[in-house]
């Protein structure tokens, strides 16, 4: 019957959707009457899976219909991304995963995506236009242009010095949404709210560092403007969704629908933002989004633990070549690994939030992950671990050497990192580059076989991480634990520790 409906998958469009299988949940709002208010940049898995499905939701009560979503993206290979998505009426299948069962809808709050093109003009006059009242972005971690190790914003970057010389052809998204807010306050019509939802602490502020930071460079009055009239309220946000190959593809058909870019996602989501919107916003409380001010809190609960948690198993994962992180969760010892650094060196340095414990949030994430249905692998969990630890597991490390408290398990995950670094599984195969600065850590990785501390000179990494004696003992320590008995022996050592 599936091979049938694989067979029989009828093509996504607008005009189809009545076609499509009677288990598939479909818009029940007129598209043809949405009207725009959001530009999001970076339109990827992710943010099709949250953002665009929270705003689908209130669209389905007949809500914040003016709200609709305009894709955008600055680099060349978003042009494929719009080219699939235009060909389908901008829907998306979301298809969630999940041990109990599995639903299927499609969502259809998003109606354009804005041409790339070298300048960006249509982006800036899409973002200048006076409907839009949000500019949201999901462009990694590493996308703010931060000097690694200080987080400070990166006036060198030369894609940073490319658009304080030319303002009105700028190379990067922030160069263009300063070249609109320019060409809004001398139109009159006023600032917009800066949205960022990637995987970053204060992220609201972290964005209007990078924003504010590149107008000062040409333009020190309209960043004083910026800055005092833009709001950037923090967030979090969270649902673990993979990446789409063929796979992903072939299920979307076997339920009988035909997309080119369907998303895959688990049976959970949670988004916790400031209400600070400086031109009004959809009323996302109304399906679930926490409105508050404990942001911090939350995004720290987060970050620390599920983003922390991918670091811990990402890195054991690729060593030892285990896939998925589903696999690694029934890994017997990288499964453990990742409760014992969490419950004893991460959740002691981790508030509660309303209705939530730390530990009962590792015992969340523990389910999560071992969710066999997502196929997230730990390549893609792995990937880009110079911008993500910082954030994700030195926050804790920086606790625990500050508080006293135990961090053999912190020091262990870095000596793996470093190890993966190398290049080479313990089964002999070839990790390829997974990083923006793997050929740099690489270096670093060979030195730190005789001189560990080679590793952790990486400044823009560790900063005076790398002058806490206690932390260098532990790190020197898992290192050459790893020498002698492998990977699979240093867990082992740690988890009977």
């Amino acid at each position: 019957m599936d091979e049938l409906k694989s067979e029989n998958a009828v093509p996504l469009r607008q005009a189809t959707l009545r076609d499509l299988p009677s288990s598939v949940e479909v818009p029940r709002y007129d598209r043809s009457a949405l009207t725009p208010g959001i530009v999001h940049i970076g339109l990827g898995n992710f943010h099709r899976a949250h953002q665009a499905w929270y705003l689908h939701r209130l669209m389905q009560q007949g809500l914040a219909l003016d709200w609709a979503i305009i894709g955008a993206g600055v680099r060349p290979a978003d042009a494929a991304m719009r080219d699939r998505l235009a060909a389908q009426d901008y829907l998306t299948t979301l298809i969630e995963l999940d041990p109990a069962g599995s639903a299927t809808e499609v969502v259809g709050s998003m109606i354009g995506y804005v041409p790339i093109e070298e300048g960006n003009g249509a982006l800036i006059e899409q973002m200048a236009d006076p409907a839009i009242r949000i500019v949201s972005m999901t462009v990694t971690e590493g996308g703010y242009y931060l000097n690694t190790g200080t987080n400070a914003f990166d006036v060198q970057h030369p894609d940073i010095v490319h658009d304080a010389t030319n303002p009105d052809r700028p190379r990067t998204a922030f160069g263009a949404i300063v070249a609109a807010l320019r060409q809004r306050r001398a139109d009159g019509t006023g600032p917009f709210t800066l949205q960022c939802c990637d995987n970053l602490q204060g992220n609201g502020d972290v964005m209007r560092q990078t924003v504010v930071g590149l107008a000062r460079l040409s333009d020190p009055d309209l960043a004083s403007w910026i800055d005092e009239s833009c709001s950037f309220p923090n967030a979090m946000v969270d649902c673990i969704v993979p990446a789409t190959g063929d796979a992903e593809r072939e299920l979307v058909r076997s339920i009988g629908v035909g997309d080119a870019a369907p998303v895959t996602h688990e049976n959970f989501r949670q988004w916790v933002i400031e209400d600070k919107f400086c031109a009004g916003r959809p009323p996302w409380e109304e399906v679930g989004v926490t409105i508050t001010d404990l942001v911090h809190d939350y995004e720290t609960m987060k970050l620390r633990i599920l983003n922390g948690g991918h670091q811990l198993i990402g890195n054991p994962g690729e060593l030892l070549s285990v896939r998925t992180i589903s696999d690694c969760m029934s890994d017997p010892e990288i499964g453990a690994f990742f409760r014992k650094v969490a419950s004893t060196e991460i959740v002691p340095h981790v508030h509660p939030v309303p209705g939530m414990t730390p530990l009962e949030y590792v015992d969340l994430i523990d389910r999560r992950f071992s969710n066999p249905r997502i196929v997230d692998t730990t390549r893609r969990v792995a990937f880009d671990g110079s911008s993500k630890r910082a954030s994700q597991l030195h926050g804790s490390l920086r606790d625990g050497l500050a508080a006293g408290t135990p961090i053999d398990g912190l020091a262990l995950a870095d000596a793996m990192w470093a190890r993966m670094c190398l290049g080479k599984r313990e089964d002999g195969s070839e990790i390829a580059p997974n990083d923006p600065n793997w050929d740099t850590l690489t270096v670093a990785a060979q030195a730190a076989v005789d001189d560990p501390g080679a590793w952790l000179s990486q400044r823009g990494i560790y900063g005076d991480l790398a002058d806490a004696p206690r932390f260098a003992e532990a790190f020197a320590a898992q290192m050459a634990r790893i020498d002698t008995v492998g990977v699979r022996g240093a867990l082992r050592a740690y988890l009977d520790g």
